[in-house]
């Protein structure tokens, strides 16, 4: 079957868009393949279709849990086979998936980075089919990218297991740098790259100097209708900008990672519903969402480099239309961001620190603890050893690329439930709600072993097939639980500490250049890029950022605040002089115009009337028979 055909069957659209066929045809005829794509651009569809046209079954890796689910859900949605892997499921549950996609015909398996090297993947995993390896994501491969996951290492040992299979790899953001660093980590046999420009013409960014963050806000709302999203960098403060915005008759969301599924689940529908105009989140919040009208991408606080901001900037204007990003900046948001190279590299020192005291909570004597696993409180940790959380968060990560611990910030582990009354005893209740009924059949119909033992269960496939809403659901297993009829612990998130090596002394710690420094300079580098945007008031935002990913515009957007203020005002005479030579280039290429066809050159009206008219006082143009000439002679 032809690509364009199976885009068709399963997603009808009648062709694809922007770079997607050339990615396509490249890993179709089994040449490893990176693929730029902007947010919003349509990412999967580049291996699920060219997965579809071959015999086999693609590895998906990818970091987000969400993400995950969704699409999986979405493939079975349209008759196609696809399973995921990811933590908290039970172990049975994991056998069955991967057994399934050796012999049951499957198209799709989503796993974490983290699965790839455990024993029961490799067991399996070399029995299957595989015929593509999709890296979503790829940019955390490199040590240089914004966000970096030394786990993503572990790619590499896919590739050992099958040599023959093309990789195709996907992300959204990447400097020249981080795109070479992704196709050397990942062993391409060449130099294979697919870019989409970074350009998004429907965006107008916008930088808003005000000591007045709260009020400057609200101005922006009243003024810019249509849903928005307002980034802050900590989860109190996402509650906090809220519930200012609701003390002001605006109805808003707040969203951070520590929220259970549920309550997000929850805010999610309201907001995409539109019952709720805004969403204040951290950076939690966006990846995987699909709601093309946002009209209004707001960031309270600077993020921590260009690629994070406009990887978040880009959820506005989806469908076309245009939209803002806007920045609120404050005199004192330079010292605030300056600070955050300490906090997210302490001094080697502290990290030491941080090192013993993790192996003194937890007894480890030394020569002990190789792949020991812990569940870890940083709250706990650093209440008892006088720590500061911030630095202590960082310094777990930075122990954990130099290979000395495994920190995973937030392990989820899935929703269990078992029934405590026998099946007889079930079927003899009468008088439950329909909805209660529904819940009930779906439970029995698609887990096994629920009467004698816990079971993981997926919230979101129940909500689906018993088609209620995922808090609704939510509600009636805890009234279950509450009647004596099941036992029900909902899904929660706890972060996990493993030694990679056995406890040595922290002063005998080994800080490789690579994996501090570098890293600490490069950090260094993109906080100084964040914030010459945020600070500029004479370069095009938009020329700033394509400039940033090592895209080059000819001319200024003539929409952002930068260049809306120099619309406004008279060109400098650098910039009169650049102006008349422009056009005198241009009327000598085409041996004179009509003054409409000047409009090609994108220059301001008042600059290109500016620049007409001393080019005619100095008689090097003149107009006849309605066409721009230059005077010869």
């Amino acid at each position: 079957m032809k690509y364009r055909e199976i885009l068709k069957k399963y997603w009808g659209y009648d062709d694809f868009r922007g770079i997607q066929r050339e990615i396509i045809e490249s890993i179709g005829t089994g040449r490893d393949t990176l693929g730029l794509m902007p947010t919003g651009g349509g990412k999967s569809i580049t291996f699920q279709v060219p997965t579809l046209a071959r015999e086999g079954l693609c590895i998906v890796v990818t970091p987000l849990i969400a993400l995950m689910k969704d699409q999986v859900a979405n493939l079975r949605s349209r008759g196609i086979k696809a399973a995921a892997i990811y933590s908290g499921m039970r172990h049975s549950d994991v056998v069955v998936a991967l057994e399934n996609c050796i012999f049951g015909d499957y198209k799709f398996l989503y796993i974490s980075p983290e699965r790839i090297e455990s024993e029961i993947f490799v067991n399996k995993v070399c029995k299957m089919p595989v015929c593509m390896i999709t890296v979503d994501e790829a940019h955390c491969i490199s040590q240089w990218g914004h966000d970096f996951r030394p786990a993503y290492r572990r790619i590499t040992r896919l590739r050992e297991l099958f040599p023959q299979v093309p990789v195709l790899a996907l992300t959204a953001t990447a400097t020249p740098e981080v795109v070479e660093d992704i196709q050397r980590q990942l062993g391409f046999a060449e130099s294979n790259c697919f870019s989409m420009s970074f350009e998004r013409k429907n965006l107008v960014y916008v930088v808003r100097n005000t000591e007045n963050k709260q009020q400057e806000l609200l101005h922006i709302l009243h003024r810019i209708p249509g849903t928005a999203i307002i980034y802050t960098l900590n989860r109190k403060k996402t509650k906090e900008v809220c519930d200012f915005l609701l003390a002001n008759d605006i109805t808003a969301e707040y969203y951070h990672a520590g929220l259970s599924p549920e309550s997000k689940d929850r805010k999610e529908e309201l907001w995409k519903s539109g019952q709720s105009r805004v969403m204040v989140s951290t950076n939690a919040f966006g990846m995987g969402i699909d709601k093309p009208d946002v009209r209004l991408v707001v960031h309270v606080d600077l993020p921590n480099s260009i690629e994070s901001y406009f990887q978040e900037a880009g959820r506005g204007g989806r469908d076309g239309n245009r939209s803002y990003a806007v920045v609120l900046y404050s005199r004192g948001d330079h010292s605030v961001v300056a600070r955050r190279v300490a906090d997210n590299y302490p001094k080697q020192s502290f990290i030491r620190e941080v090192y013993d005291n993790l192996c003194y909570y937890y007894t480890m004597a030394l020569g002990d603890g190789l792949n020991c696993t812990y569940e870890f409180s940083l709250v706990d940790f650093c209440r008892k050893y006088h720590l500061p959380t911030l630095q202590t968060d960082s310094a777990l990560r930075i122990l954990t690329r130099m290979g000395y611990i495994e920190y995973v910030e937030e392990m989820e582990y899935a929703s269990r439930v078992r029934f405590i009354i026998e099946r007889d005893d079930l079927y003899k209740i009468h008088n439950l709600p329909e909805e209660y009924d529904s819940v009930i059949t779906a439970l029995l119909r698609n887990y096994s072993g629920l009467f004698t033992d816990y079971v993981f269960v997926d919230e979101r496939f129940l909500a689906r097939i018993t088609k209620l809403t995922r808090h609704r659901l939510y509600e009636i297993l805890v009234s279950l639980n509450q009647k004596g009829i099941i036992q029900y612990a909902p899904s929660k998130k706890c972060p996990i500490v493993t030694f990679s090596r056995h406890r040595v002394l922290g002063e005998e710690l080994r800080f490789a250049p690579e994996v501090y420094e570098e890293r600490r300079k490069a950090f260094q580098e993109r906080i100084d890029s964040i914030l010459k945007y945020a600070m500029s008031s004479s370069e095009c935002r938009s020329s700033m950022l394509l400039s940033y990913f090592g895209e080059k515009r000819a001319d200024e957007c003539g929409n952002c605040d930068v260049c809306v203020a120099r619309r406004g005002a008279e060109p400098s005479p650098d910039e009169l002089s650049a102006d008349c030579a422009r056009i005198l280039n241009h009327l000598s290429e085409t041996g004179g115009c009509a003054p409409a066809q000047l409009d090609t050159l994108a220059l301001t009206r008042k600059r290109l009337s500016a620049a007409l008219r001393r080019l005619c006082d100095e008689e090097k143009i003149s107009v006849s028979d309605g066409k721009v000439c230059i005077n010869k002679g």
